[in-house]
């Protein structure tokens, strides 16, 4: 079996869980590998994500480096089954492999919680906010059009029949960014209110009053999925998204994020009206910033 050269973030995630298994095992590649009659090199390569596993032999892998959780080896074997093919794959070649993996994870999430303190949460963006933003040439977009397109495509997992809950957590400063001007501004703080309707999403701001620790709080996305151990955080870093896939970080996200929403203002409820909503709350900031624009 050939060895890849692009892995994606699903590949090496069962990577990584292997190995953390064998290792909460105590066992060595080698010991690991002769309890299934496969060699240590073999191993080694899908720990790496440079080749892949059987489903069948992942499950007897598990199996016999102890794991007894039988939703977390259902879910594990469910990730080698996959195809790593979805609506993204019609855009391979067109846009970079971290927006491909970012579009995979997304669609395995039972719940997507994100912090954002300078930009409107990509699955909220307007198409304008959108282009704004791709058109900067410091980002050196190929296709403009082509990612505008996947971006809009990403959001469409927030309104179908199974769509995931989605949190949003935005810090004050992303209202007041007048990326492409006022206008564009305007209907992307109005297109953050009618989205706040739907049940799945619930969107909360944090307000410049808010405590330092929400100022130092970085932007993040905690994808949680039905197998909460095999939940992933994605941190926004300058040379590309970083995952975390580690107990310790996904309790320190979870942790943090529920901290902010404690500092954010009341989400903008979808079961009441304006006029029964409280003076101070997310909606009640935005549409004030609405009156300036």
């Amino acid at each position: 079996m050939g060895m890849r050269t692009n892995i994606s973030e699903r590949q090496r995630r069962i990577g990584y869980e292997l190995r953390k298994l064998r290792e909460q095992a105590g066992l060595s590649a080698g010991e690991a590998a002769n309890r299934i009659d496969m060699g240590r090199g073999q191993l080694s390569h899908i720990e790496a994500g440079r080749t892949s596993i059987l489903p069948d032999r992942l499950r007897q892998l598990c199996l016999a480096m102890g794991c007894e959780s039988v939703p977390y080896i259902d879910a594990l074997v469910a990730m080698a089954e996959a195809t790593g093919k979805g609506w993204w794959s019609g855009y391979k070649g067109n846009v970079g492999s971290a927006a491909m993996n970012l579009a995979e994870l997304e669609s395995g999430a039972a719940s997507l919680r994100t912090h954002e303190t300078l930009f409107i949460p990509g699955p909220l963006q307007t198409e304008e906010y959108i282009r704004t933003i791709f058109s900067n040439p410091k980002l050196q977009v190929r296709d403009i059009d082509e990612a505008t397109a996947f971006r809009l495509e990403r959001q469409a997992i927030l309104t179908t029949d199974n769509a995931p809950a989605f949190h949003a957590v935005i810090h004050e400063a992303a209202l007041h960014m007048r990326f492409g001007g006022p206008s564009v501004l305007r209907g992307q703080l109005l297109h953050l209110i009618e989205l706040a309707r739907l049940p799945n999403i619930t969107i909360q701001v944090i307000p410049f009053e808010a405590d330092l620790d929400a100022a130092l709080s970085g932007t993040f996305m905690h994808a949680i999925t039905p197998v909460r151990d095999l939940s992933t955080v994605v941190l926004d870093h300058p040379s590309g998204p970083l995952y975390l896939s580690d107990d310790e970080h996904l309790a320190l996200y979870e942790t943090l994020f529920d901290s902010l929403a404690e500092s954010a203002l009341p989400p903008i409820s979808a079961r009441t009206s304006h006029k029964e909503l409280a003076a101070k709350d997310s909606l009640a900031l935005i549409q004030h910033l609405l009156y300036t624009l």
